[in-house]
């Protein structure tokens, strides 16, 4: 494989140290090539994310055993839309680096290839209790669309319905579960309910992660100044007992609702008939064949694939920075997307 240009502006020192740290295995010429190709995956991602993606492969191939080049390869293809590729490097981060890795983007990749049972079942796995609070709230939203694309429109309401859905608490993640909130009550047809909670949403959207104005004015028809320019009574969404203290993940994706006993308001969910999946053992083995390259060898590219773009409901994990691939140890996801 021909390496993708690098411009000259760009230099190895820009990765972050505890990332640079992780290619002192390799020979120093190789280390400083890959840390380029990685900062230049990192800057392009955003604007250019199929050149991105090429840097991101070719530092793959010069260093397919260093965890961290290969989960910071699962996220840009990720942001490519290369989902088959996506899952193997980010299963094989795994494997080698250990952790709970990024779960939450491996199950938005689940649905976007239409297996929304797989993607629960990410959810109830052990690695959910080390999960930080940032990316618990993240895998609750994926959970939720997952329901949402099964038909269960009242479960993915619950699942969300966490001790952090407080209009008043301002948490880095807060705007992005607002938002999916708001999202799935409007696919349920509760659009009142669901305005009320694009305007929270857009109340606590300080770096501007969503476009819950946007969906203000496409609802009310009216562009939306403030979140003062919209008036509501007194709020009525009494939260279910799931909300009474801590939830775990795997506990309110598993304690959905009962279907005889839907949300108020809400319509019968339809549910759909769940794809057929293969045991997921052998679907990373045919993703992820293990790469015999070591020190500027090259191994086999991961196949790639396409599926489905994943639903604007899970204010996806597009959130995941791949930039954060190319500043630090922690090479974790955007999102809805977001996506």
């Amino acid at each position: 494989m021909r390496a993708p240009v690098l411009d000259d502006a760009i230099a190895a020192s820009d990765l972050d140290s505890e990332v640079r740290r992780d290619l002192r295995g390799l020979q120093k010429e190789t280390a400083e090539t890959v840390a380029r190709h990685l900062v230049a995956a990192g800057s392009l991602v955003d604007d250019d994310p199929q050149l991105a993606l090429e840097h991101a492969r070719y530092a793959r191939r010069r260093a397919s055993r260093i965890a961290v080049v290969r989960e910071a390869s699962g996220i840009v293809a990720y942001h490519a839309g290369e989902w088959t590729e996506a899952l193997g490097e980010l299963r094989a981060a795994r494997r080698m680096g250990g952790g709970p890795g990024h779960l939450a983007l491996m199950a938005d990749i689940e649905r976007a290839l239409g297996r929304p049972e797989r993607a629960l079942e990410l959810t109830r796995g052990p690695e959910v209790a080390d999960l930080a609070p940032a990316d618990r709230i993240e895998l609750l939203i994926v959970a939720a669309g997952a329901r949402r694309d099964l038909g269960e429109l009242d479960a993915a309401i619950v699942g969300l319905q966490v001790p952090d859905l407080d209009p008043a608490r301002r948490d880095p993640w807060s705007a992005r579960l607002f938002y999916a909130y708001a999202d799935n009550l409007l696919a349920a047809g509760r659009e009142a309910d669901a305005v009320q909670w694009f305007v929270h949403a857009h109340d606590a959207d300080v770096e501007g992660e969503t476009d819950a104005a946007a969906r203000i004015a496409e609802l009310t028809g009216e562009e939306l100044e403030s979140a003062d320019d919209i008036t509501f009574g007194e709020e009525e969404y009494p939260l279910d007992d799931l909300s009474a203290g801590e939830a775990d993940v795997s506990t309110v994706v598993e304690d959905v609702v009962d279907p005889g006993s839907p949300d108020p308001g809400a319509p019968d969910p339809a549910a759909s008939d769940p794809a057929a999946s293969d045991p997921d053992a052998s679907d990373a083995d045919a993703l992820d064949p293990e790469p015999v390259v070591d020190q500027g060898g090259s191994d086999d590219e991961t196949s790639t694939g396409s599926g489905p773009v994943p639903a604007e409901d899970t204010a996806t994990t597009g959130d995941t920075d791949v930039n954060e691939a190319a500043t630090g140890p922690d090479i974790d996801a955007e999102r809805p997307d977001a996506r």
